[in-house]
């Protein structure tokens, strides 16, 4: 026995197959939509960054993922997808270069930002902090970046992890101490 639900014309799943219908993007899709959207996208980037180059970085970024996914993308929500992950890009990207001018404001002082050895000692540290983040307990690195990367509240988190607060409070805590431990700082 199959069971359909139709709005108007469009058949959105049966019980048989309960995935709604579409149509998964093939090369000349991906080629069509890189000519009709990039401009656009990347301008809409451009807008969101102020800096033409990180736009179009974004935008490319944008572009690769949406090929990774292919398969998984409905031609129909193309646009707003693109927009979308474009738009989250830049959002993160964003925060990253937040949190390095938080340290370096912190940090440097009245330091020659272009000088050679500024540079050197700046990608060390990206470095050590990467590898700090990357050496925490799953639970603690995966709150940690859900809070600071993509700006999650406490609630949030523990909603899409199925956890309580209180056991995002707890890796939270366990985050920052090894951030403090390790790098001897105080975020």
């Amino acid at each position: 026995m199959s069971i359909f639900v139709d709005l108007g014309k469009t058949l959105l799943f049966s019980l048989n197959n309960p995935k709604p219908e579409f149509s998964s993007l093939t090369e000349s899709d991906y080629r069509q939509a890189f000519e009709e959207y990039f401009d656009g996208l990347r301008n809409f980037l451009y807008y969101k960054t102020g800096d033409r180059n990180m736009a179009e970085d974004l935008a490319q970024d944008t572009f690769v993922k949406l090929w990774e996914n292919r398969a998984r993308i409905d031609k129909k929500t193309l646009k707003s997808y693109l927009y979308t992950i474009g738009s989250n890009t830049a959002i993160n990207q964003l925060k990253r270069k937040q949190l390095q001018f938080k340290f370096q404001k912190l940090y440097v002082g009245g330091v020659d930002k272009q000088s050679p050895e500024y540079l050197a000692e700046m990608k060390e540290y990206e470095a050590i902090l990467q590898k700090v983040i990357a050496g925490m307990p799953d639970g603690s690195r995966e709150v940690f970046l859900m809070n600071r990367l993509e700006d999650m509240k406490y609630r949030e988190i523990a909603e899409t992890l199925g956890i309580s607060v209180k056991a995002v409070e707890k890796r939270m805590s366990k985050a920052l101490k090894i951030i403090r431990d390790k790098l001897d700082v105080n975020i």
